[in-house]
């Protein structure tokens, strides 16, 4: 809530970037508990990644985020940005919807820049390190220009998903990591050691000012020391 009236304060707006998972939601829940606190109008929320699916698919991180959270909210329509749904003007062509999102984070962006500088990105972690819908030695991970790419192929299910690239994380100011469970412990200590980020890409996921993992005992359970 503080980093989101910090940044209303400084800049007039608060630039978001949510996520799915449980403790994306679980986050999003607690903040409807403290919505009263919070200048919706000033918020812009953008999606890490999203299942290319129909747009009331229950996997729709999206409308996980709605029900959790935006349903109970004064947030002005126009400034939830959610990513396209396959059932929506772009229908099969993933490309051209990922390209879409592209543009939108470029028209949200100061003018030249590709994306915004985000006040925060929120993501959580699989137990192999992949972060928003960037998996180990893919073509998105290895993604250097691009803001947001469609993937094709996602080892996890649905196969085809929108997401934002390691070059788009790392324009946000903030980079939370919210990650529990003894499973990812391993890809935890990995990444805050430093891994590769091909192999572990939540290694990559850095803010320009801040990098904050949240880790449960047990995800921290295999850190040095």
């Amino acid at each position: 809530v503080k980093t989101i009236q910090d940044a209303a304060a400084a800049r007039g707006r608060a630039l978001i970037v949510l996520t799915g998972g449980g403790n994306g939601i679980g986050l999003l829940r607690y903040l409807a508990t403290r919505r009263d606190q919070v200048d919706w109008s000033k918020v812009h929320l953008f999606w890490g990644d999203e299942r290319y699916v129909p747009e009331d698919d229950d996997e729709r991180n999206d409308k996980q985020a709605r029900e959790a959270l935006l349903d109970h909210v004064d947030i002005p329509s126009s400034q939830v940005h959610a990513m396209p749904a396959s059932d929506g003007e772009f229908g099969a062509d993933l490309a051209a919807a990922a390209l879409a999102y592209e543009q939108l984070l470029a028209a949200n962006a100061e003018p030249g820049q590709p994306a915004p500088n985000f006040d925060v990105h929120l993501l959580g972690m699989g137990p192999e390190g992949h972060i928003n819908s960037l998996f180990p030695d893919t073509p998105a991970v290895h993604e250097t220009s691009r803001m947001v790419v469609g993937v094709e192929d996602s080892p996890k299910p649905p196969p085809q998903r929108i997401t934002l690239t390691l070059p788009a994380i790392r324009r946000s100011r903030e980079v939370w990591l919210m990650v529990s469970g003894a499973g990812k412990a391993e890809a935890a200590a990995a990444a805050i050691g430093g891994a590769p980020p091909a192999s572990v890409p939540a290694a990559g996921a850095v803010g320009l000012e801040t990098t904050l993992w949240l880790l449960d005992q047990e995800a921290a359970s295999k850190l040095p020391g």
